[in-house]
């Protein structure tokens, strides 16, 4: 919603503009053409500022479905590095674990010939 008030102020002139327009037209009208001209008008006025307005919708729309599309891209590199610290953190402590066995198959075998 944050785009709302400026949205607004950028479609503004043109909903003024398309206002009066209709507004031009019902009164220029005049007898001979009869009121259904300036209804008309004002109709394709209102229409023009609808436009506008939906136009504007859309483009807040676009800039909002941008940003989400960046967050969920940022997430899933952030997800992605989790996932190949926890990959590398296993690793290690693999090699750790292997380590503790040699560690210990050397220390048995140095027990065993202090004993002879």
């Amino acid at each position: 919603m944050a785009f709302l008030g400026p949205m607004l102020e950028a479609a503004a002139p043109g909903i003024i503009g398309s206002l009066i327009g209709g507004g031009a037209s019902a009164i220029m009208g005049g007898v001979s053409n009869g009121v259904m001209n300036g209804s008309n008008g004002a109709l394709s006025g209102m229409l023009s500022a609808n436009d506008v307005f939906q136009t504007g919708l859309m483009g807040q729309e676009m800039a909002s479905q941008d940003q989400l599309d960046l967050q969920a891209t940022a997430f899933d590199e952030a997800m992605d590095q989790q996932s190949e610290n926890m990959r590398e953190i296993n690793s290690l402590r693999d090699v750790q674990m292997a380590q503790r066995k040699a560690d210990d198959g050397i220390v048995k075998k140095f027990i065993e010939s202090i004993g002879q």
